[in-house]
């Protein structure tokens, strides 16, 4: 594809593809340039470099997110739909949470997300910095739990390179864990109940679970029990 006839939507667009499929680490300006049918250098006309091109993804994929209307749903309801809709965007997007450990991440996607986050622990009480603290406290404990989906991700396309399938070595080492935790007695006691899978499997909704705890657990100071 001729360099007058790229767009940088339409790079970023392919980056976010291309992310998606290989992770971080698959990112390159040859690998790029081969799903656009273009020249790797044509790609410079439109973005600085690789970190430039990953942040612009970055942002784009964080203009998926939706913001809830103050106006038509409570604060509770607001901070569980955000919250939920943000880790839906990192188990579509894993290499967010890669993004996330190499690079500071800015954009006008990611600020219209984080103003809208605010205004809701704002109209839920909380003032100043605790408005800050309370928004950064329900992000972190949705980062750390898309950290083990990416991790996951990351290790499979690893192992998948490897040769062997990814699923076979997976089999092998949870078994191995497996074998491990039967020591132990209350992972053997879980492990031995029919609702046990696998030994680093978590319960379903855990996720959710662990939301609502949370939430629960929120409130500014003054109107804590």
């Amino acid at each position: 594809m001729p360099r007058d006839t790229l767009t940088r939507d339409q790079i970023v667009r392919t980056a976010i593809e291309l992310l998606d499929a290989d992770g971080l680490e698959g990112l390159n300006m040859r690998a790029l340039g081969k799903r656009l049918d273009s020249a790797a250098t044509a790609v410079y006309w439109h973005v600085k470099n690789k970190d430039n091109l990953v942040l612009l993804a970055t942002d784009q994929v964080w203009g998926e997110l939706k913001l809830p209307d103050l106006d038509a749903v409570d604060c509770r309801t607001a901070a569980s739909a955000m919250a939920t809709d943000l880790y839906g965007m990192f188990v579509r997007h894993p290499w967010l949470v890669q993004v996330f450990a190499a690079h500071v991440v800015y954009g006008e996607g990611k600020a219209r997300h984080d103003d809208h986050s605010l205004a809701v622990y704002e109209a839920a009480g909380f003032t100043g910095a605790q408005a800050d603290q309370a928004a950064a406290t329900v992000f972190t404990y949705v980062l750390g739990n898309a950290a083990g989906i990416a991790a996951t991700a990351s290790l499979t396309r690893k192992l998948n390179e490897d040769g062997t399938p990814a699923a076979e070595q997976f089999h092998e080492a949870m078994a191995k864990a497996r074998d491990i935790a039967l020591r132990y007695p209350r992972l053997r006691a879980r492990l031995e109940t029919q609702a046990a899978a696998e030994y680093a499997a978590a319960p379903d909704e855990t996720f959710e679970f662990g939301l609502h705890a949370l939430l629960d657990g929120l409130a500014p100071r003054g109107q804590r029990k």
